[in-house]
């Protein structure tokens, strides 16, 4: 894409992409007394009464905080809160057009933990849940865990989970095609940041052994005994004598590249297990390149982040659809169990039969469960109605909403008209 067509898209019209616009009426002198004074003393009164009735007179049940301080943005690195805006005004324009969740962006500028973490606290009270973005390893970890551990509502680093919840029903899928049991692969992970750690935890709660996980960082295999690995690392510290990514992944299962482009060879996949998975995650470009991956070997199963190769682990199948279940049943926290009802809705949906509009608004008249359909589109608007109620139920179950769903169809249906576009 041409820089000039990317500045002009974000330039032209009113700056930026995402706008806020009025939910009731405001015409007259009596809409207008109604929404600020001196009718809007009644809501409050009856919130300082009660605060639970916030989500009756506000919008703090469909408002989620994109928050970021730049620090790890897109493959940009460390480029600054400003900088970061047009892409926390993207994540918002994201949970609009696919889960009908309103956004406020805000952009911290600190990269002291203690300081972010404050600021997120006292702004809370604001949001019906709290989408972590953009912010590097390994004080991520302790942004989130914290903040979950304090909040009480929905707290979710996207970077981190969405790409573990979408490359897990990925994983799911594509085992289901070559036939082989999770609890017996060997996992390969090349690279040990926010999203390859998350991952490599999420595996472990979908069935993958921890001491058949190998993970790798620029240096090569963490193992034991290497003394520069920070905690995160230590957790999947190898009992091993092996020492480099090639040699980790003779008969391996499984390569996850959350890493830096061109670093998986042919001849790396070529020595893999019979009907190896590889999904090169490195965004824009992967740890091997689509067509050199496909000649290597005809039994592959290959997923990348990019949107013009099959099988594209989006983050976007996820995220959206996670915060709209979480948000409506009041959720407390996205637990394990939320995050891996996520999982296996989207694995699910990837085998059914796919929709007539998805074939049209991407082309393909071929489009079904195959070892280049592992997880569903994006553009698949089933996913609302298919992700957000298995959410809202985990978190029923799980003990940590605060509303329940009386009706589930009536809910599906609703969030079918939520987001129902022309075709």
């Amino acid at each position: 894409m041409e820089t000039n067509e990317a500045l002009k898209y974000h330039e032209n019209g009113r700056p930026g992409k995402i706008e806020v616009i009025p939910s009731k009426p405001y015409s007259t002198q009596a809409d207008l007394s109604l929404a600020y004074s001196p009718g809007v003393a009644q809501p409050c009164l009856a919130i300082k009464e009660n605060q639970a009735d916030v989500y009756r007179y506000t919008a703090k049940g469909n408002l989620v905080g994109v928050i970021s301080n730049g620090t790890a943005v897109l493959g940009l690195g460390d480029i600054g809160p400003l900088a970061s805006k047009p892409v926390m005004e993207g994540k918002g324009l994201l949970f609009k057009i696919f889960a009908d969740i309103d956004v406020f962006d805000i952009e911290v500028d600190t990269k002291n933990i203690e300081e972010f973490i404050q600021t997120v606290k006292m702004i809370a009270p604001t949001f019906g849940g709290i989408n972590l973005e953009d912010i590097k390893a390994p004080e991520c970890f302790e942004i989130e865990r914290r903040l979950k551990e304090e909040l009480d509502i929905p707290v979710m680093h996207d970077d981190q989970h969405g790409t573990a919840i979408i490359s897990g029903a990925g994983l799911l899928n594509a085992l289901e095609l070559n036939g082989k049991h999770i609890k017996d692969i060997r996992v390969v992970v090349n690279g040990a940041g926010a999203a390859a750690i998350s991952c490599a935890r999420f595996y472990l709660s979908l069935g993958v052994k921890k001491e058949h996980i190998t993970m790798c960082d620029s240096k090569g295999v963490i193992y034991q005994e290497r003394t520069d690995l920070n905690v995160e690392k230590q957790e999947f510290a190898a009992t091993t004598k092996l020492r480099t990514l090639a040699e980790a992944l003779v008969d391996a299962d499984l390569f996850l590249g959350l890493s830096t482009a061109d670093v998986l060879s042919p001849k790396m996949i070529q020595s893999m297990a019979k009907d190896p998975i590889v999904f090169a995650l490195a965004n824009p470009n992967p740890e091997i390149k689509y067509e050199e991956a496909i000649l290597s070997r005809p039994d592959i199963i290959f997923a990348t982040g990019r949107s013009d190769y099959p099988n594209q682990i989006n983050n976007v199948l996820g995220f959206p659809y996670i915060f709209r279940g979480a948000l409506d049943v009041q959720a407390t926290s996205i637990n394990e169990e939320m995050k891996l009802a996520a999982a296996y809705a989207i694995a699910q949906l990837t085998k059914q039969a796919v929709p007539e509009n998805v074939k049209i608004a991407y082309k393909d008249s071929t489009i079904s469960f195959n070892r280049n359909y592992i997880v569903p589109k994006p553009l698949d608007q089933r996913l609302i109605s298919h992700v957000a109620p298995a959410v809202a139920k985990a978190a029923i179950e799980s003990g940590v909403a605060k509303r329940n769903i009386e009706d589930w169809d009536i809910y599906r249906k609703n969030l079918e008209k939520r987001v129902k576009r022309e075709k």
